[in-house]
């Protein structure tokens, strides 16, 4: 027999826009059936300009969590009761739960990416010399959490140096606004920007360019890149041919989810059913 549910099920979402490719329902609804929690985690596509009305109604129908996505993290930040200190500096929430009869708003971004490496890869950022590219939402929460995990630098590298300053601040004394030059003496280089996906720009059949210079890449480093899909991107292969360690994000995205469960349900997350979950369904997509 497949799960009951009942009036006692819990409910928890994933607000954004768009949303219905998310692998969230697949890891979530996993992790609740492999320990028995009584919950299901849905889909809403609620547009841009609609998040703080989303919370408010999460609010009023005692949603049981939230994961939130693009583009309502700002939103989100502005409408919870009550912000986690990394929400608070990041300005963006990604995680809703309750305390009591408040919302609580975190940003599990830099703690999945983190949770990440240490559990899934066997790598500890403590000392590391780290480079960052891209000072987006992604890099921010990375550059945060480098910081906050004792990485000996962080360097942001972004095709504009403001958001790029802005970015290092995050990492505390370790941030700094970095240039292309730094990824060759770097143990660790993130690519927290969407480029890189081997998208056809041109008409000629040019791919993007990618987001760091290749040739820079050496054997001693680890690379990640948090596109998940595809699970090898033109970066990590290159990397990868150049006897770099090459980690996509699927495991930052299953470790902020995690997160999140723990928030939510109070319990450990089976993390093996949930990494489990999301490869099944990554292959089917690939057909």
């Amino acid at each position: 027999m497949g799960r009951v549910v009942t009036g006692s099920t819990r409910l928890a979402a994933l607000i954004g826009s768009p949303v219905r490719h998310s692998l969230s329902p697949t890891i979530l609804n996993a992790a609740f059936a492999a320990v028995g929690a009584d919950w299901v985690f849905l889909v809403f596509d609620v547009p841009d300009g609609h998040g703080g009305e989303a919370i408010a109604a999460a609010r009023e129908l005692g949603i049981g969590g939230l994961s939130v996505t693009m583009p309502h993290k700002a939103a989100a930040h502005d409408a919870v009761d009550e912000l986690t200190p990394v929400a608070a500096a990041l300005g963006a929430v990604n995680c809703v739960s309750w305390r009591g009869d408040r919302l609580v708003g975190d940003n599990t971004d830099g703690a999945g990416f983190v949770d990440a490496l240490r559990i899934d890869e066997g790598i500890d950022p403590t000392g590391l010399r780290c480079v960052v590219a891209g000072a987006g939402g992604a890099g921010r929460a990375v550059a945060r959490a480098l910081g906050e995990a004792g990485a000996a630098d962080v360097a942001i590298v972004n095709r504009t140096p403001e958001p790029a300053a802005r970015a290092a601040i995050l990492a505390g004394d370790r941030g700094r606004v970095g240039t292309p030059a730094d990824v060759v003496g770097a143990d660790l280089v993130v690519n927290a920007t969407p480029l890189g996906m081997g998208v056809v720009t041109g008409a000629d059949g040019t791919p993007e360019p990618l987001p760091l210079d290749p040739a820079a890449l050496h054997p001693g480093q680890v690379v990640v890149d948090l596109i998940y899909h595809p699970a090898t991107t033109p970066l990590l292969a290159s990397a990868r041919e150049r006897g770099a360690v090459g980690v996509n994000g699927l495991g930052m995205l299953i470790h902020q989810a995690a997160h999140g469960f723990r928030r939510w349900t109070g319990e450990d997350p089976p993390l093996e059913a949930m990494s489990a979950a999301a490869v099944v369904e990554l292959t089917r997509r690939m057909g």
